[in-house]
């Protein structure tokens, strides 16, 4: 799989930011059919920065109303990325 379609967008919540801050650990949405060896492979080439661990979570798409309608969103995968001590990811520099 494509290294620029394996991670799809960061996961930013408050939650994220402890784990930032506490056991630097960041969230990607990634695409479902990714494993952990194509994550971290994509993680170590985009950002240039050490990876010690992946963890993985399917999350189901929440059932929303409209009207007499119901739909779903999207079936999506959530990935925790630890890095290294001393490593970072400038993009979540702000958090």
């Amino acid at each position: 799989m494509d290294i620029y379609k394996v991670i799809k967008e960061p996961h930013i919540t408050e939650k994220g930011g402890l784990q930032k801050k506490l056991n630097n650990q960041l969230s990607f949405k990634a695409d479902r059919r990714a494993n952990k060896v194509e994550i971290r492979q994509a993680i170590e080439t985009l950002f240039k920065a050490k990876v010690l661990s992946v963890k993985t979570m399917n999350m189901k798409g929440k059932k929303r109303r409209m009207g007499r309608t119901v739909g779903k969103r999207p079936d999506w995968k959530k990935v925790i990325v630890t890095l290294a001590p001393g490593e970072n990811i400038e993009f979540f520099e702000g958090m």
